[in-house]
């Protein structure tokens, strides 16, 4: 039997996930309540993606123990690989962008150089997705899962 595929894991809807990376990159030139509300988008991808993986288990008939664990398992999942890792990865990426640019490009315009970082942050997140998303896999195998 052929594997349902995850429409929050496996297709395009996982980048919802990067919203806030997106927030994260342009930090430089919008306010910070924009950032802000790529949060929440990110967290309201979170929050689907548990809600989801917790039906399909009350669904399956896992009692209250099994549905607990499996909203656990995603939230904490989509927490780390969607939001608070890569969120942090972008954010540094970012501030060292803009540090280098200060010191070592410091006569380049200050828009030219927020553009330059937002377009670094931008450029990062394909590359940092999939090593997050297995990172985090391994970590998630190793403690939770391995404990629960």
């Amino acid at each position: 039997m052929l594997e349902e595929k995850d429409i929050y894991r496996d297709t395009w809807v996982r980048y919802l996930g990067y919203a806030n990376e997106v927030g994260e990159s342009f930090r430089a030139v919008v306010p910070v309540q924009v950032v802000r509300a790529s949060y929440a988008v990110a967290f309201g991808y979170v929050l689907a993606d548990t809600a989801d993986k917790s039906w399909k288990m009350f669904k399956k008939g896992g009692g209250p123990k099994k549905i607990l664990v499996e909203t656990g398992d995603a939230l904490l999942w989509q927490t780390l690989a969607s939001v608070a890792i890569p969120g942090l990865v972008i954010n540094r990426i970012c501030a060292f962008t803009q540090r280098q640019l200060q010191r070592n490009a410091s006569k380049i315009p200050l828009t030219p150089r927020k553009i330059i970082t937002v377009s670094v942050g931008l450029i990062s997140i394909p590359f940092i997705i999939h090593p997050i998303d297995a990172g985090v896999t391994i970590f998630m195998n190793n403690t939770y899962r391995k404990w629960i």
